[in-house]
């Protein structure tokens, strides 16, 4: 009896060991607005207020992706990875582990629903969750689902390696149109004013994709294209002005919402995504690991980041 005893209780202290040694990371402020850097060659989030660095986590995990979760949480997850990690920013601990098995493409959390929502290529799948992390139901989309966006009530998926957008109803969670889109489209922003969605893309083989495609949001047909520079893939929208990142030409374009250019200036080394914060549009240059700031038209900071900066999360807080 007093061995079973004995054992249980170291039992019980070492589970408790391994909870205290638990990597816990610098917190997060509940009422710290940020812009944070989702770095993919050094697996890692840096937290800036401003142009200044509030905070680094480095991870041992290969995370590929992050999504904000109700203001206070980060969902982290990897293509190679079976699961995704839920950490909690005020605390800076790790909370939650999600089994997604390997080949999660991307996630995206709709706050009217509050629910989350993950592709991957494996499975050619999309997967709801409750905000806590709990699997709700499993859709089979199309090849290698990816970008995604949500309005009034629809969620739209774009399938990377084919010809179709996928449209589900976020209530029945089935899909309930399909639309013809050209083969490696990549980012969608809708445009409710316009009654439009563009999609953006890399383009196929040795053809370079040039051009944002504007789709009607009735009909699903394309209504109209808007003339780039090469493989615009990256969209962010301030009050009435959508900024389009092109990662081919190393460009961030201004637009009106018609689709009338504003403006257009060279920025980073292959970047991927543009963000706006607080007056900035920030811009992550991928290839030389920077993050630039930009206002007015003019580039007016560029700091250094960890290497791979492929995502950028905002937390704007109303003090």
């Amino acid at each position: 009896m007093m061995k079973d005893a004995r054992l249980s209780f170291m039992l019980l202290f070492l589970f408790f060991l391994a909870g205290c040694n638990e990597q816990a990371f610098t917190k997060i402020n509940p009422h710290q607005s940020f812009v944070a850097s989702v770095n993919i060659l050094e697996p890692s989030i840096l937290f800036y207020d401003g142009t200044e660095e509030i905070a680094k986590w480095e991870f041992d995990k290969a995370y590929t992706g992050a999504s904000l979760i109700k203001k206070d949480r980060i969902l982290l997850y990897g293509h190679q990875l079976d699961e995704a990690d839920l950490y909690e920013l005020s605390s800076g601990r790790k909370i939650q582990t999600i089994k997604t098995g390997i080949g999660t493409t991307n996630a995206y959390y709709d706050e009217e629903q509050e629910k989350i929502y993950l592709t991957n290529s494996k499975t050619n799948s999309i997967y709801s969750y409750d905000d806590q992390g709990k699997m709700l139901k499993e859709l089979k989309l199309r090849n290698y689902p990816m970008s995604m966006t949500s309005y009034d009530g629809k969620l739209y998926v774009v399938n990377y390696k084919d010809t179709i957008l996928s449209v589900i109803d976020m209530d029945t969670f089935v899909v309930e149109a399909e639309w013809e889109i050209e083969k490696s489209s990549n980012g969608i922003i809708i445009i409710p004013e316009e009654g439009v969605a563009w999609v953006g893309g890399h383009g196929e083989g040795s053809k370079s994709n040039q051009a944002i495609d504007v789709y009607n949001l009735q009909s699903g047909e394309l209504q109209s294209e808007i003339n780039v520079s090469l493989m615009p893939v990256g969209f962010s929208r301030n009050d009435d002005t959508i900024f389009v990142v092109n990662h081919g030409s190393n460009e961030l374009f201004a637009f009106n919402l018609q689709g009338d250019r504003l403006w257009n200036i060279e920025v980073g080394a292959n970047p991927f995504v543009v963000t706006t914060y607080k007056n900035y549009q920030v811009v992550a240059g991928y290839d030389d690991h920077k993050l630039y700031f930009i206002e007015d038209q003019k580039i007016q900071k560029a700091i250094e980041t960890n290497q791979g900066p492929f995502q950028l999360l905002v937390r704007e807080v109303v003090k």
